[in-house]
């Protein structure tokens, strides 16, 4: 849906499904509206390129092809999901072990993370263990949004929303009639905003890294960042950290802003 202005300005709305969930775009800016569709679809084909490279569940998937085969022998991997696991190891030191990619593992503990080697020689990766298995679909969305952000610098969209499943939700420049975006009534101005938690009792999908178990309880976490990436794994993190755990992390980051809510059902 595209609606032009009187001041030339034009607002472009679109949404798509992918990475399993929705994706609610709305474009503002002065280019056609063949401009901003062509945006769109480069959107569209960059997240379908995520999504093959990095779904968990896909058995198609370069990551799926690492968790069958990198106990047999190193695999070398493509230069972006190199680093993409290289900064999620890198956080799992940062966030105090809260945040694990690993926690999918068979027969998981804490030091199931150690198992996992990067070699930046040849950008390879092998599991030292059997059962080992990276999973970053608590991270992926997030670095979604920063794939966004860097398509829309690149095609000067100044002023965008892009609503990820109302969980990963990145806000660039300014409302039409307004400084910022307001999301949830939260007002972001060139920031992401990522969510994690559960939304019903039955609704469980974190696992925690100190006990290997589903995270109990209906509440959810929200992170103010200005990367998408960083946020998602904050959220995750702080989401899955105990008490104490949670209140050093929010010292630590205490830069970013975080919102927890019980969710009623």
């Amino acid at each position: 849906m595209y609606k032009l202005s009187h001041e030339g300005s034009g607002l472009l709305y679109a949404w798509f499904l992918s990475m399993h969930t929705r994706v609610d775009i709305i474009l503002y800016s002065k280019k056609t509206e063949g401009e901003l569709l062509f945006v769109v679809n480069y959107i569209y084909d960059a997240l379908c390129r995520l999504e093959k490279m990095a779904n968990f569940y896909n058995p198609a998937s370069e990551l799926a092809y690492v968790n069958r085969t990198a106990f047999v022998s190193p695999v070398v991997l493509s230069e972006e999901l190199y680093s993409m696991i290289d900064l999620c190891l890198e956080y799992n030191g940062k966030t105090l072990g809260c945040f694990d990619i690993t926690v999918h593992s068979e027969n998981y503990n804490q030091n199931t993370i150690q198992s996992v080697h990067l070699s930046a020689e040849d950008h390879s990766i092998y599991f030292s263990r059997p059962g080992v298995a990276v999973n970053l679909s608590g991270f992926l969305k997030g670095y979604a949004l920063e794939t966004i952000k860097s398509i829309l610098n690149e095609c000067v969209i100044e002023n965008a929303l892009i609503n990820m499943g109302n969980s990963s939700v990145l806000a660039l420049g300014n409302h039409p009639v307004g400084t910022g975006w307001k999301v949830n009534n939260i007002l972001l101005h060139n920031e992401c905003l990522t969510t994690s938690g559960n939304d019903s009792p039955e609704r469980r999908h974190i696992v925690s890294p100190r006990d290997g178990k589903l995270v109990e309880g209906a509440r959810q976490i929200s992170v103010v960042t200005t990367n998408g990436a960083i946020g998602e794994i904050l959220s995750t993190a702080l989401f899955a950290a105990d008490g104490e755990q949670r209140k050093a992390l929010m010292g630590i980051y205490a830069h970013c802003r975080v919102y927890i809510s019980t969710v009623l059902y």
